[in-house]
């Protein structure tokens, strides 16, 4: 049974960390198999494309101009459905992603300060990512506000306590 650590503070007054909360749990006799995050990646950002141009060497890259709330930075993206005043989700970098950490680079002679990123590259399951969202990035609604923390955002910040059933503990099952 996965029980989110945010839903559980919702209906119970707790000031503890995940950890502890399941080690107390564990006392009570209620074994855990993992604690895991939502969504394990650090450093994104909500950001705003203030431009799109096609790239120069290539014909299905796009060159953008992405304000991080505190700078613009220039960021070459593949996604098909990458446009001006979209907002998005944005791995600075330095930022870690399932796939491995974002770093500055130059993608056919461009450079490229960072990724504008899909769903799937957050890690999400395909079975939660809409058919729109799996032919490029996600574009978040107008009214995302710019620099912020993207997985605050989208309530991603969450994390997960994955608790065993047993037959012995039938008061857990209700």
């Amino acid at each position: 049974m996965r029980v989110s650590n945010k839903w559980l503070k919702e209906l119970v007054n707790i000031d503890d960390t995940v950890e502890n909360i399941a080690d107390k749990m564990l006392l009570v006799g209620n074994e855990y198999e993992s604690i895991t995050k939502l969504c394990p990646c650090t450093n994104l950002v909500v950001g705003r494309v203030v431009s799109r141009k096609d790239h120069p060497d290539s014909d299905h890259l796009n060159v953008c101009e992405v304000d991080f709330g505190d700078k613009i930075y220039q960021i070459v993206c593949g996604a098909p459905n990458v446009d001006a005043n979209q907002k998005v989700i944005v791995a600075k970098v330095g930022a870690m992603l399932p796939a491995g950490e974002i770093k500055a680079t130059v993608i056919r002679g461009v450079e490229s300060n960072g990724m504008i990123c899909s769903l799937a590259e957050l890690g999400l399951e395909s079975k939660y990512v809409k058919e729109s969202d799996k032919k490029g990035i996600h574009v978040l609604k107008d009214s995302a506000p710019v620099g912020l923390d993207a997985l605050v955002y989208m309530a991603f910040d969450d994390t997960y306590v994955d608790y065993e059933l047993t037959a012995n503990r039938s008061d857990l099952l209700s």
